[in-house]
């Protein structure tokens, strides 16, 4: 099951701050679709703790953004339209900055990523 989760309302990094991600539940990785104002990795590793959504760079460590409440063990979701608080903690040295995760599509078929980014772990 792959999920497109727009992040945004991050002001204080940017007024027009925004994300696209992919996230693939089954192999545990993401790649960015997009992005403004937000320096992230072009993929990563997502790990799930106490119902959260740690997307976290290709080294799998430390998480640049904490998706609250998006919960990829749960067997009941999630669903499209769902949303909740997203965490940015990329930049260290500074306070977390608040804002948005909203889930815009889940794909459910099986198909092959067009350019497989990490369709097989090492297509940098």
């Amino acid at each position: 099951m792959r999920l497109t989760v727009h992040l945004d309302t991050f002001d204080r990094a940017h007024p027009m701050a925004f994300a696209i991600l992919w996230l693939d539940k089954d192999t545990r990785q993401w790649s960015r679709e997009g992005h403004q104002g937000l320096d992230l990795p072009e993929w990563g590793m997502l790990h799930v703790d106490c119902g959260n959504t740690l997307v976290c760079g290709p080294d799998g460590s430390a998480p640049v953004c904490v998706l609250e409440g998006l919960d990829l063990n749960d067997a009941e979701g999630p669903f499209e339209g769902e949303t909740g608080r997203a965490q940015w903690c990329a930049e260290r040295g500074r306070d977390l900055m608040s804002g948005h995760w909203h889930v815009q599509c889940i794909d459910t078929d099986q198909i092959a990523p067009e350019h497989g980014l990490f369709a097989a772990g090492n297509d940098r």
